[in-house]
């Protein structure tokens, strides 16, 4: 018969209370029941762990030998357990994710701030990085998942939609184009343009817009930040093109941000996980708080509209 840790729990109950009787009101079984588990494990274990006396329950020489390290061994399981389901609760844990740096700035400081206020003492570690790099981070394995927009991910990885926007032109103070409602791809060819480095998405989506229309742009100042080029902006150094979703467009409203169009240049923004790995349960609680804000976003949007 094996060894269980029902049976470990009892003896370990029995020999602290010195009682039968006291260990099964504390357990919640009855004394015959308890009796049995205490049998089952001397039988496990093929040894006499405890003697009944007129003063109650006595451990033996092989009992008191087992209750040596067992009761240490229950209080390390007991505190692990409860750390579990801490975990499981969403009470404690750490999320590590890579992502966009015009996600970073924009839409996840609102969810980090609502998801300390429904779980204070999850912590949440943002790497930001290029598109090709979140992927890459969550190949293999530095972070619980990544927030950028679709390449082709392959089997290991999968893409989850949470949001498309729309690549926008803001323009410095008093430029003529701020009179049109939409301004036509084909016109910002001819204009001194503040782009992203080549190696961002957005620089990427760009490019291949003009392609398209069969310009190819050198842009008038190029930058790692967005936040940069808005105050380039500012300086009347040029047009930025910047996602609608981006926190700089609300921070400069001194500018005027108008739509492309003939063609639009959309992305969709995606989350990124590995294929054969689950979610901790804190990295699930940022990714449903990250799409209530996104939900709440979208709703402001149409309600404005």
């Amino acid at each position: 018969m094996s060894v269980t840790l029902k049976g470990l729990r009892a003896f370990n109950t029995v020999l602290r209370y010195g009682s039968f009787t006291r260990a099964a009101g504390l357990l919640n079984i009855t004394q015959p029941a308890l009796t049995v588990q205490i049998r089952q494990l001397e039988m496990g274990l093929g040894l006499k762990l405890l003697d009944r006396t007129p003063r109650g329950a006595e451990p033996t020489a092989a009992g008191r030998e087992l209750a040596r390290s067992l009761e240490p061994l229950l209080q390390e399981l007991d505190h692990t357990i409860a750390s579990l389901q801490d975990l499981a609760a969403r009470r404690r844990g750490v999320v590590r994710l890579a992502v966009l740096p015009s996600v970073a700035s924009g839409l996840l400081p609102g969810a980090i701030a609502r998801l300390h206020a429904s779980h204070p003492n999850l912590q949440v570690r943002v790497r930001e990085a290029v598109t090709g790099e979140v992927y890459e981070q969550v190949r293999s394995g530095q972070v619980d998942f990544g927030i950028a927009t679709d390449l082709q991910p392959g089997g290991e990885l999968s893409l989850q939609r949470l949001f498309q926007d729309q690549i926008m032109a803001m323009l410095p103070p008093g430029h003529a184009m701020a009179a049109m409602p939409l301004i036509p791809l084909p016109a910002l060819a001819k204009e001194r343009l503040l782009l992203l480095e080549t190696n961002s998405s957005i620089r990427q989506l760009v490019d291949d817009a003009f392609a398209r229309t069969g310009h190819i742009v050198a842009p008038a100042q190029e930058a790692v930040h967005t936040g940069t080029l808005v105050s380039m902006a500012r300086a009347g150094l040029g047009i930025v093109l910047i996602p609608s979703s981006a926190a700089e467009i609300a921070m400069a409203p001194e500018l005027a941000v108008r739509p492309i169009g003939h063609p639009h240049i959309c992305r969709t923004v995606s989350l990124i996980c590995r294929s054969d790995r689950s979610l901790p349960p804190s990295a699930e609680a940022l990714v449903e708080t990250l799409r209530e804000v996104i939900d709440h976003s979208a709703d402001g949007g149409r309600a404005g509209a």
